[in-house]
């Protein structure tokens, strides 16, 4: 091992950083008392080839110059100081670190090396330091030059209210396709391919929302199992792209081959969401192994207890949470954000757990640092912003409680949609606010329908065919005897009073996967569908198969007949909401006259035809609905200040298991009503019409879509 030139460099950017004549490293730590970058042999990665320290201190960044070494170079650090858990401080030189700034990693963790700071084995195993060196078994951060040729690549900019969002899992959507080359299946190369492009674009995806691709580590528990974490929420890496998920290599080609995968999206129109996780890391509790953060400064990354800062506060339930208080610690997750955006090119991000980066000492505010920081960024204030308004703290569920900028998960909307068409009562009241945008939750800060990203389900818990088939979750796979996994109470197998024949149970179970997304595609705000539930796919149950990397999780791309027709049913919904701008509306309705016309925007009524009263709302037995869209001037004009003229729609919902006969409204609604769905049946349905004061018969839980033309 030889030593290196090392001038001083400078203190930033933190990382390594090329400039066409050598790296330049620095680091951040406030308590360290000495950082060594080391090199490894290219061919041997497990091969220490030369150490040299980093002597320069500003502003807690150690920091140095390497002139003539060069992109592709694998380096680790090993930071020294004081091994105090106690006091909250974990250095240990003997472990390897990956840089917290590093833009590509290359090698994954081995669990069975001595990769954790402390000595195990005993109910103190955390205060003894373990000296024993880990390098062979620690992914190398890899020196990157910028030469990818975006080919002039532009952010599709698709304003929020014409959004459709679909949630995927980068490896599991391709992993099976049978159009995409084996040796791209699985891959971003994989995503980008012609073929997978063609089904976003026929189902009417404008933004993909990827479950997370940063370097994650798989938790040891998983690995004693020969599980992997599948969904990949336990980062290490936050600038770089997971190499599993590489069809170009790890020494740096994955993050071209990202870049590629953006430009391919971008080109067809389609945005880029990243699901993040600012909130929590891979490294775990007090017991965990030190990878990374823990190593370079634990008390600047980490929120430790007050009384006893051996131990990490825990709002994620994964055994540790980030530092969302800490300069340095806000500082990373403000600098990777701006990467993604401005050098992979990304669209917006999801914010998993996004409560915990709203703590500050005393709790959540909306007026926290981190919200702060995003508000007056002019890169990341012009993205967009999503967040799951949950943790597993106190005072944790803050649907509706985010800040402007912010669009959210909202919960409430699933849990609603769910209640209603599993025939719960009590729900008229909620089911009127989430079909039109959840005002009650937004309009009050100042926020618009797109606010609410609406879903029935998510990659955490059933699918939608699940939903409708399952009433108790199967997750014996995962190798926990079932024990994990929320006990999904909205969940409904679909036998209904008297109903005992398997091919009937079937057809009823179809027909509520249509009720599921004709709903989701009506309701105002943001929709956002999950990878496979358009062709009904199914995890058999399992409703956390966070660990799952097998054809459970994997989209399958052979459809039966009822399958196609599925997917048929759902190109032809997003298509409708594409094309009635009433479906998509930037402002909520106002529920009264509109200004160029008798007309209200919003009317709802019972199914005599008449509109329904403050009582009727109170009522617990309203299972059958119907509301009225008034399209024919949304007072609202479009990006270009066009005046938006569009048809009315008139939706009847009937959650009740037998048959309701719907009066239609009167003349002053409208003289004529064109039948557009029908969820009793996947075919495109018979355009067949009914007068003002006609009626329409609505078969048991079913959803049926009337359409009236727009008059100039």
């Amino acid at each position: 091992m030889r030593r290196a030139e090392v001038l001083p460099g400078r203190p930033f950017p933190l990382g390594a950083t090329y400039d066409g004549h050598g790296v330049n490293f620095a680091v951040f730590s406030e308590h360290a008392k000495k950082v060594e970058v080391c090199l490894f042999d290219p061919d041997d990665p497990a091969r220490e080839t030369r150490r040299f320290p980093l002597l320069e201190t500003t502003h807690h960044v150690w920091h140095g110059y390497v002139p003539e070494l060069r992109p592709g170079t694998l380096y680790g650090l090993r930071v020294h100081g004081p091994y105090d858990p106690k006091k909250g401080l974990r250095f240990n030189a003997h472990k390897l670190l990956v840089d917290p700034y590093a833009r590509a990693l290359h090698g994954r963790v081995d669990h069975r090396a001595p990769i954790y700071g402390h000595v195990q084995g005993g109910k103190e195993d955390d205060q003894v330091l373990d000296k024993r060196d880990d390098a062979a078994a620690v992914p190398k951060a890899v020196v990157l030059e910028d030469t990818f040729d975006w080919e002039g690549d532009a952010h599709p900019r698709v304003p929020w209210h014409r959004t459709v969002l679909y949630e995927l899992h980068v490896k599991g959507f391709t992993k099976l396709h049978p159009r995409v080359p084996e040796a791209l299946r699985g891959t971003y190369a994989g995503l980008a391919h012609p073929a997978v492009i063609e089904h976003l674009k026929k189902v009417g995806v404008t933004a993909v929302e990827l479950l997370p691709i940063h370097h994650i580590v798989d938790e040891p528990f998983l690995a004693e199992r020969g599980l992997t974490n599948y969904w990949g929420y336990s980062t290490l890496g936050y600038f770089a792209p997971d190499g599993r998920y590489s069809a170009s290599g790890t020494r740096g080609g994955q993050v071209d081959e990202f870049k590629g995968m953006v430009k391919a999206l971008h080109r067809a129109g389609i945005e880029v969401i990243l699901d993040v996780v600012y909130n929590h890391t891979c490294e775990g509790n007090h017991q965990g192994p030190t990878l990374s953060f823990r190593g370079v400064d634990n008390g600047a990354y980490y929120r430790l207890t007050e009384k006893d800062p051996r131990y990490y506060m825990d709002v994620t339930g994964t055994g540790n949470s980030w530092n969302a208080t800490h300069p340095y610690a806000l500082k990373l997750v403000a600098d990777s954000l701006r990467y993604w955006v401005e050098e992979m090119h990304v669209d917006g991000f999801r914010f998993d757990l996004a409560t915990t980066l709203g703590r500050d000492r005393h709790g959540y505010d909306t007026r926290a640092a981190f919200f702060q920081i995003v508000h007056q960024d002019p890169v990341l204030s012009r993205v967009k912003l999503i967040s799951e308004p949950w943790d597993v703290g106190d005072f944790g569920y803050q649907v509706g409680n985010f800040p402007v900028l912010w669009s959210e998960w909202n919960g409430k909307y699933r849990d609603t949609i769910r209640r209603y068409w599993k025939g719960d009562d009590r729900q008229a009241a909620e089911i009127g606010y989430r079909l039109t945008g959840s005002s009650d939750l937004y309009a009050l800060s100042g926020r618009k329908p797109s606010a609410s990203v609406n879903f029935v389900t998510a990659h955490d818990g059933f699918t939608l065919h699940d939903l409708v088939t399952y009433n108790d979750k199967h997750n014996e796979a995962n190798g926990e005897e079932n024990r994990d996994g929320a006990n999904d109470n909205h969940s409904w197998n679909c036998g209904v009073e008297g109903e005992t024949t398997d091919a009937r149970i079937n057809t009823l179970r179809e027909q509520q996967k249509r009720n599921f997304l004709a709903t989701l595609f009506v309701s105002q705000g943001v929709p956002m569908l999950v990878a496979g539930d358009e062709m009904g796919r199914t995890q058999r149950g399992n409703n956390n198969a966070y660990c799952q990397d097998n054809a459970l999780s994997w989209v399958n791309w052979e459809l039966d007949e009822t399958q196609r027709a599925l997917l048929d049913f759902t190109c032809r919904l997003t298509r409708l909401r594409r094309e009635q701008p009433v479906l998509h509306k930037r402002r909520f309705f106002r529920g009264a006259h509109m200004w160029d016309s008798e007309l209200k925007d919003l009317a709802w009524f019972r199914p005599d035809g008449k509109e329904m009263k403050k009582e009727d709302w109170e009522k617990p037995y309203v299972r059958s609905l119907a509301f009225l869209l008034g399209g024919d001037a949304i007072a609202a004009p479009d990006e270009e200040g066009n005046r938006i003229v569009g048809d009315t729609l008139l939706v009847l919902t009937n959650a009740h298991h037998e048959p309701i006969s719907f009066l239609l409204p009167a003349l002053e609604w409208g003289a004529d009503w064109e039948l557009v769905v029908d969820t009793t049946t996947s075919a495109e349905s018979v355009r067949t019409h009914t007068p003002a004061g006609g009626r329409v018969q609505v078969a048991g839980r079913s959803l049926v879509v009337l359409r009236r033309p727009a008059t100039e």
